[in-house]
């Protein structure tokens, strides 16, 4: 079984139903998971996706915040979500394909704007999600999986466009990659962007604060897809879809595909 899987920050799943629609229409991956959904389950647009094969889901939604959804067009069964550190808020969705491997599908808190604990209550909060995540994967190893999401930290120096400069800057601080670290190790977790794309700059997200992103291309890899070192070798094809972020009414992210033969 082959299947391709995308991972996608949209920022408000009813505002851009139309180019969430674009993406399915034109890249058709088996597996769309979204992130930032900034809906109740209920309210997210489900009929235009239908349309367009995807007639499985699984999410785990709230109002105007946070929010995960994996549309399919292959079978998926529920199979549950974690609310880690007890915030209440709908960051991770799980779901599992006929042939037995799990996608978890994560949106990991983003930390406000102060790399500082004592004195930004999120970044506390962040930092505490991550140790959460590897404290599972400690508890109970994952298999055959598949995790992906916008994890809100660019680990090397070359998923940023100025390593030096971010150093102090939340998404990319030493302590947010060691606590990110910590949960891969957990999990036997690979990297498949950077096992097919070892090399560059790389980036999934540009900021909408630079009149024109493109051309500043200050951008981060904040959105990622891992795999258990068991299925890991089965995945090939990653590439990012840097051109989305230049659709209309954009997502400052854009999606990250990768292909797995299982």
């Amino acid at each position: 079984m082959t299947f391709t899987l995308a991972t996608w920050n949209i920022n408000s799943v009813r505002l851009r139903e139309p180019i969430v629609c674009k993406l399915l229409q034109e890249e058709a991956p088996d597996v769309l998971c979204l992130q930032e959904c900034k809906s109740p389950v209920d309210k997210i647009p489900l009929e235009g996706f239908r349309a367009l094969g995807y007639e499985h889901i699984v999410a785990r939604g709230q109002k105007g915040y946070n929010g995960v959804a994996i549309l399919s067009k292959l079978p998926i069964e529920d199979v549950g979500g974690h609310d880690l550190v007890g915030l209440g808020h709908a960051r991770h969705v799980a779901a599992k394909l006929e042939n037995g491997v799990t996608i978890h599908n994560f949106y990991v808190p983003a930390g406000g704007d102060v790399p500082d604990r004592e004195v930004n209550l999120k970044f506390g909060q962040k930092l505490d999600y991550l140790t959460e995540m590897r404290d599972w994967f400690h508890g109970d190893r994952p298999e055959k999986s598949i995790l992906v999401g916008d994890l809100n930290i660019a680990p090397r120096e070359d998923d940023v466009w100025s390593h030096k400069q971010l150093l102090k800057i939340v998404s990319h601080t030493p302590v947010e990659v060691e606590h990110l670290a910590q949960a891969q190790d957990a999990g036997n977790w690979v990297d498949i962007t950077r096992q097919d794309i070892p090399e560059g700059q790389l980036y999934s997200w540009w900021s909408y604060r630079a009149k024109d992103w493109d051309a500043a291309d200050k951008g981060r890899r904040l959105d990622h897809v891992w795999a258990t070192s068991d299925i890991s070798n089965a995945g090939h094809s990653s590439r990012v879809l840097r051109h989305v972020r230049g659709w209309e009414k954009p997502s400052d992210h854009a999606p990250v595909f990768a292909t797995f033969d299982l």
